[in-house]
């Protein structure tokens, strides 16, 4: 007698479960296929970005653009670091880390803007479709111009 009520009880604990909606599962994002270039003393990814921009200039090469944040004033020689690739992205989309040189003696942690420039001549010109900017909060991906 007791199994019987065992089996009914898992049974009817079985079919409760079924009555309850199933909870949509996230898709898990995208892992990247490049690993990060080497950083040199100092140097860290800053710490968001607000806006990114690529297009070509006139020698064929590409010129970079960002805006973002950092945690404290002073921080120089902001630059891009192209990721590295075992072979090219399938989705044509390259990744840089947005990084700068933080300042010998902090400051007080006051977040503060910073404009990043740069040209970027060694990228794959025949794969090339647009550029992930990439700092420690977010991402933000800039499609080649058409043309």
């Amino acid at each position: 007698m007791k199994t019987w009520i065992a089996v009914v009880l898992a049974a009817a604990l079985g079919l409760a479960a079924c009555d309850k909606p199933s909870e949509e599962v996230a898709p898990a994002p995208k892992k990247s296929l490049a690993r990060q270039a080497q950083f040199y003393a100092g140097q860290e990814q800053v710490a968001s970005l607000d806006s990114g921009a690529v297009e070509k200039d006139a020698a064929g090469g590409l010129k970079l653009t960002a805006a973002g944040k950092v945690p404290m004033a002073g921080y120089t020689d902001a630059g891009f670091k192209p990721r590295v690739y075992a072979g090219p992205p399938t989705d044509g989309i390259y990744e840089v880390d947005v990084v700068a040189t933080k300042p010998a003696a902090p400051g007080a942690a006051v977040e503060t803007p910073i404009e990043i420039k740069g040209a970027w001549s060694g990228y794959n010109q025949d794969r090339l479709k647009g550029v992930k900017f990439i700092s420690k909060t977010n991402e933000i991906t800039a499609m080649l111009p058409a043309g």
